[in-house]
């Protein structure tokens, strides 16, 4: 059965952001096989984006919410391209990115703030595979970049 997706984030007091245009030459979506393949997304908070290195100059905190930001991209980028979130029937994967400094292991509890975000809006739908790896540098500087899969209806 189809969720009303646009009245769960109502619900949960969320608005997307406007999508963001690529940075470089690439698309924001793919839809093939039955599933949307969206770029990875960077985190934005009032407009601005969410730089830094976790364990050198912003904590874990800070990197849980790059991360939700993240995830509101992801479904900015979904809508954008696919017309309506109700066409989502499951998140399939979440690939979370997080910039860290080498002693910083916490890259997944980093990635729970994209994580849970997915869970709140799709329900038992929005649990999925994942990978959560540091890394020493993102594009821009961002904090943390996320890309998702997702299966269509």
């Amino acid at each position: 059965m189809a969720t009303d997706i646009p009245a769960k984030l109502a619900e949960l007091g969320l608005t997307l952001p406007e999508a963001a245009a690529p940075v470089a030459a690439y698309v924001p979506a793919v839809e093939a096989g039955g599933l949307l393949h969206i770029s990875g997304q960077l985190p934005f908070l009032d407009g601005a984006l969410m730089t830094g290195r976790l364990g050198e100059d912003r904590d874990l905190d800070y990197g849980v919410e790059a991360a939700r930001r993240c995830a509101l991209m992801l479904l900015a980028q979904a809508e954008k391209a696919l017309g309506s979130l109700d066409r989502v029937s499951r998140v399939v994967k979440l690939g979370v990115f997080v910039n860290s400094a080498g002693s910083f292991t916490d890259q997944p509890k980093v990635a729970n703030g994209a994580s849970e975000l997915m869970v709140a809006v799709f329900g038992e739908a929005g649990k999925h595979a994942r990978s959560a790896v540091g890394v020493p540098v993102l594009p821009l500087g961002a904090v943390v970049e996320v890309d998702a899969i997702l299966e269509l209806r």
